[in-house]
């Protein structure tokens, strides 16, 4: 399991988490998923109990992840403040938060989407997805190179950890 950690979280770390970092966060996440009592005995300021929607390990992989990988907001307004925030200055980003105040749900994410995809040609642009089970946010998403896409999707469902393309998750829920 730890192998299959260390790909995925090195496929959604994206250049953006040191090796080091990924190391510790698949090594912490392996045990916290092979012995939950043991794990949390022996790290007593882990804030975790049986009613988090999600398992231990998942929980660790998720609470380690910084900013700059896994983002959080309750409007897609924030989410692209978020992901704006994770770039630095020299990346052009043609899209505004600003432009996304009124705008419908499914809009709102395709123009994000369309933006993403327009970065990191040699990944084939960027998808986001939907990540784990939303604890204290409306939105909870990663970002992946599209040629890194599929292996990541394997790796999820592996894992037991949700990720899926949010725009196409998105269109299902509306039209259902």
């Amino acid at each position: 399991m730890k192998t299959q950690l260390l790909e995925f979280i090195s496929l959604i770390g994206a250049g953006c988490i040191p090796e080091a970092d990924i190391e510790r966060i698949a090594d912490e996440a392996a045990q916290a998923y092979a012995d939950p009592a043991a794990f949390l005995a022996a790290n007593p300021d882990i804030n975790y109990d049986d009613s988090f929607p999600i398992p231990l390990g998942e929980w660790v992989v998720l609470g380690s992840l910084p900013d700059t990988v896994v983002f959080q907001a309750d409007s897609y307004q924030g989410l692209f403040q978020a992901i704006s925030d994770s770039f630095d200055k020299s990346v052009p980003l043609t899209l505004k938060p600003k432009q996304l105040a009124r705008t419908e749900p499914l809009t709102a994410l395709n123009r994000i989407q369309v933006q993403m995809s327009a970065l990191n040609k040699e990944a084939g642009g960027y998808v986001l997805l939907d990540f784990s089970q939303l604890l204290d946010d409306e939105l909870q998403m990663v970002m992946v190179g599209q040629h890194d896409l599929p292996r990541v999707l394997e790796l999820g469902q592996a894992l037991g950890i949700k990720v899926e393309p949010a725009l196409e998750a998105l269109k299902v829920a509306v039209h259902v």
